[in-house]
């Protein structure tokens, strides 16, 4: 037997065939239920994001939200890491938005 043989990531079982995983929809991390809203610029060059932390939901729920924010702000963004980023300081409209979707927002940081 070939070491490409003895490395294959394939799995067979004679009972049912080629064995798949199943992949459950990530949920954000539990929080207090508190939005927060934060302005970095860590590692981006001294250009700063806006980041909201701490919004429940799956990864496509926050990606629907980002693009209201994004549209709201006339800016860019992405969700990282169920973390969504907006280009530049936004927290204000962040957090009247945020707000008037009914979520309890804070201003965190500097």
């Amino acid at each position: 037997m070939s070491l490409k043989d003895q490395l294959s990531s394939l799995v067979y079982s004679t009972d049912g065939g080629r064995v798949k995983e199943t992949a459950e929809p990530e949920q954000a991390p539990a929080g207090d239920g508190v939005v927060r809203i934060k302005r970095e610029t860590k590692g981006r060059k001294g250009k700063g994001v806006t980041t909201i932390h701490g919004i429940p939901g799956t990864e496509a729920e926050l990606k629907a939200l980002a693009k209201a924010l994004k549209q709201r702000c006339g800016v860019g963004g992405s969700v990282k890491d169920f973390v969504i980023e907006i280009q530049g300081d936004q927290r204000e409209a962040c957090k009247a938005y945020l707000e008037q979707q009914g979520m309890t927002v804070k201003l965190a940081g500097g």
